[in-house]
């Protein structure tokens, strides 16, 4: 199974925020969006960073009250690793257990279409074990 068959599944939409937009105004995007990260974007297009929940809270302990009004780009993560629709779904799993990600940004050529979760990820593995063990049957 490949990325390409998560996006399938679960949609190529993404949301983004801006580097300009505040940490607090990120916070509430995450919460009216139930998510847990997003795609850092000027143009709507270009991949400037990812930024997500674990950011807040190491951004609190390090930056205390001064957080909220903070920009998003003093906070993202700049260099960005990303995963491409044509990765196999094990391939991204181990990647993301070894570095600690829990949210990558999906390229396809060049052009940003998506992003998965390690939540995604799982889910689509777990559905490929289940599906192998059913036709060995």
């Amino acid at each position: 199974m490949t990325v390409a068959n998560v996006l399938k599944i679960k949609g190529r939409i993404y949301k983004t925020v801006r580097p300009d937009e505040t940490v607090q105004e990120f916070a509430k995007h995450l919460k009216d969006e139930r998510i847990g990260a997003m795609i850092v974007t000027h143009d709507g297009y270009t991949l400037d960073g990812i930024i997500s929940e674990r950011d807040i809270a190491y951004g609190l302990s390090k930056f205390g009250d001064k957080l909220p009004n903070m920009k998003v780009s003093e906070l993202m993560t700049k260099v960005v690793i990303v995963c491409t629709t044509e990765d196999s779904i094990d391939d991204v799993m181990n990647l993301m257990t070894q570095r600690r990600i829990r949210h990558l940004p999906v390229k396809d050529s060049d052009e940003l279409v998506g992003i998965i979760s390690m939540g995604d990820v799982v889910k689509a593995h777990l559905t490929g074990r289940l599906m192998a063990a059913h036709m060995g049957r």
